[in-house]
């Protein structure tokens, strides 16, 4: 069955670090969210044990191995699961305490409303 392409969804940039949507690039030219904007890609490895070099092309980022030839950022970072592994920042989950909270009752005799 054939699927036609919907308007914006041809192309998907993902932040390699956290796999949002990439809204901007860093200092490399890479597709980045906002709050990795600051980070930078670390040296990647092939299979074949060379290091990738970082290029970007009419298609967005790719990498280039000397002896594998070009290589996808997807497969390049499959390659590289340290880079998943790196350091997490740890959302802020602070729950707020109900220890200056009072319970009110009210009845309908303390209700004073002016409906003028």
């Amino acid at each position: 069955m054939y699927i036609p392409k919907r308007y914006g969804q041809s192309k998907i940039d993902l932040c390699p670090f956290c796999k949002k949507s990439a809204t901007t690039k860093n200092s490399q030219q890479v597709p980045v969210c906002y709050a990795h904007k600051a980070s930078v890609l670390p040296d990647l490895t092939c299979f074949c044990g060379d290091y990738l070099e970082l290029k970007d092309g009419k298609f967005g980022i790719y990498f280039s191995c000397a002896n594998c030839g070009n290589i996808n950022l997807r497969k390049a970072l499959e390659m590289n699961p340290e880079l998943e592994k790196g350091p997490k920042t740890e959302e802020k989950t602070e729950s707020k305490t109900n220890q200056n909270k009072k319970e009110i009752t009210i009845t309908s005799d303390d209700v004073d409303v002016d409906y003028s």
